[in-house]
Order: structure tokens, then sequence, then C-alpha cells
């Protein structure tokens, strides 16, 4: 049965306000549980929603720092892989695999795992789990939902996962099939092989200062 705010969009909102209303209802209050299938068939939300354990959650709308790290993450992966054909960092790429649907906030895909068509251009959708899979935590969002996306994507063949925390200034660093390791400070990340990329969890967080004193 229509919602209330459904029936006065009906009454007075242009066509794009009811599609955005209908699949917003959709999002948050599915009549059924979805199968991954039905969940790719609905039109892209924005922000980006995820298929998590049968359950469509979406994402936290990002803000500035967030847009900040995530940006200034991306640039310096792609400017030291893709020239060379090392690897190259997707913002907010869907990731379809193992029963999830998940949307990292850098996901970096080694060259030979990119799938490309007869154009040289990428194939939109990926079926495999990022190498590397970067999430920037958000005040409103759970910590550890995001985490068990950085544990689903090491169970399914993801060499790295770091999780950024922008409040405490700290990045936890995700192997597979080992205890994820905090970093703060001075300490260095660990990158994926073959990429020469020197960073501290310091020089990372300085990124977010734009203003001089």
């Amino acid at each position: 049965m229509p919602t209330a705010s459904f029936a006065n969009a009906s009454a007075t909102g242009t066509k794009a306000d009811l599609v955005m209303l209908e699949t917003t209802q959709m999002v948050q209050t599915p009549s059924k549980p979805l199968t991954l299938e039905e969940f790719l068939k609905l039109p892209e939300t924005k922000p980006a929603s995820e298929y998590i354990d049968g359950k469509i959650v979406q994402k936290p709308m990002p803000k500035a720092r967030h847009s900040r790290l995530q940006s200034k993450l991306i640039n310096a992966i792609n400017e030291v892989t893709e020239e060379k054909q090392i690897a190259y960092a997707f913002p907010e790429l869907r990731c379809t695999f193992g029963g999830r649907s998940v949307v990292p906030d850098v996901a970096v895909l080694c060259w030979e795992s990119i799938e490309f068509d007869e154009n040289g251009e990428p194939i939109d959708d990926v079926l495999i789990s990022p190498d590397w899979t970067i999430e920037i935590l958000s005040p409103d969002q759970s910590s550890n939902r995001v985490t068990g996306n950085i544990l689903h994507c090491l169970k399914y063949g993801c060499q790295l996962g770091w999780l950024l925390d922008p409040d405490d200034r700290s990045i936890l660093v995700f192997q597979p099939k080992q205890q994820p390791e905090l970093r703060q400070g001075k300490d260095d990340l660990m990158v994926l092989d073959g990429i020469e990329l020197n960073l501290t969890v310091e020089q990372v967080f300085i990124w977010l200062k734009m203003k001089e004193d």
C-alpha cells in the first residue's frame, strides 16, 4: 500500500521524484527479502547501496574529509601504477562476489585482474574481489559492518585491506589469515607487491590539511 508521502508525491511530484521515492522505499523497506540477482536489477542509489547477508544497506553520504582522503589516495596510487600497467585504483566501484555486492571507497585492481573489451576499455561489471580494498570510516557508519566487508574481500582473494579512521588518525591493516595491525603516526603502511608507494599513517592524514596556518 502506498505511503502518505508516496501519495503526495504522486499528486504533485515529477516523474523523476516518483522514481527516486520508489527506489528509496525498495531500499529501506522491501516487501520481501531480495535475492542478489534482484538487487542488481534495482536502479543505483546515491550514495551507493550494498547487498550484505541478504540485506540492502545504503552507505552514508561522503563528507569533506572522507572525499579528500579518497581522492588523494586514488591519485597517489594511480600516479605510480597506471602508466606501468601495474594496477588501478577506482573510486566507489561496485564489486559483486561471494554472495555480496559491495562498493569500497577505493578498490584497487591489479592490471591482470581488470577485464577489457575489444576497445581496450574496462568492462563495467566487476565480479571479483578487489586486490586491495580501502575504506574510510564516516562518523555515522558502523565500523563492524565496514570491517565485515573487508574480511569478506579477504575471504575471496583480496590481498590487502585498509580501514582509515580520520577521527583518531589511525589505519587498520588487514591481510589474509593474519590478525589486523593498528598503524599510527610514523608507522609505515603496507601496499600491494609491485607498487612503489611509500607512505606513513602521518603522511596520509596530513593530506587533510588544505590551508596553511
